[in-house]
């Protein structure tokens, strides 16, 4: 597929400010899970970034819903993998799903693990709220391992489980600053680096087992 017709389907790529990397974001108001905890005071989508700032304007949340609408195309995988391929150079071989949004259903993770079997050079990273999704699918259907999924805590210094329930699955949790993250957790380093990864590549590797995030 040429770039021109993956872009007509799929819309375009994001580019977190944060990230060494491109992304793929929907909105954050389609969100199942997450729809739900940002209703709940303690929770870690209470204040969630994705509906303050850029997130905003007219021009970005018409490009999210563009591509939250693209997920239906039949073409949608074809069209990923070329967007993809074409910005994975050098020390962007890493994508990062959803800095707005998350799993959508069945299909929509089975669509991303056959993106993440076409393309085994890129190392994807999926956060999700969407935990039954996961072990549903992950109990008949293997996950890439290329594909790191890390659970996402729904609660601010809600500790993570000790050992993984899933191969190939991991977590986050979010701490405040009177919390202690889980023993063994690796704190992101980003707020002391200017809110940026930089040469961090701890959430997409599969023997960190839990990141441990400060809440926004």
């Amino acid at each position: 597929m040429k770039a021109k017709e993956a872009k007509e389907i799929a819309v375009s790529l994001s580019s977190p400010s944060k990230m060494p990397c491109s992304g793929y974001s929907i909105p954050a108001r389609h969100c199942q899970t997450g729809s739900k905890l940002r209703l709940v005071e303690g929770s870690v989508c209470f204040k969630c970034y994705a509906f303050k700032g850029n997130y905003t304007f007219k021009s970005t949340q018409s490009a999210l819903e563009r591509r939250f609408e693209s997920l239906n195309n039949p073409q949608w995988v074809d069209a990923m993998v070329t967007l993809i391929t074409e910005t994975a150079e050098g020390d962007r071989q890493y994508f990062r799903w959803h800095d707005s949004g998350d799993l959508q259903g069945e299909k929509h993770l089975s669509d991303i693990c056959e993106i993440a079997r076409r393309l085994p050079n890129i190392r994807f990273w999926l956060p999700t709220k969407e935990w039954k999704l996961v072990r549903d699918y992950s109990a008949n259907n293997a996950i890439p391992s290329n594909l790191i999924i890390r659970l996402s805590m729904p609660r601010i210094d809600q500790p993570a489980p000790s050992t993984p329930e899933i191969e190939h699955i991991t977590y986050s949790e979010v701490h405040s600053k009177e919390g202690t993250p889980s023993n063994g957790a690796f704190l992101c380093p980003a707020k002391n680096q200017g809110n940026k990864c930089l040469d961090c590549r701890m959430c997409w590797n599969p023997e960190n087992l839990v990141t441990a995030y400060p809440a926004h």
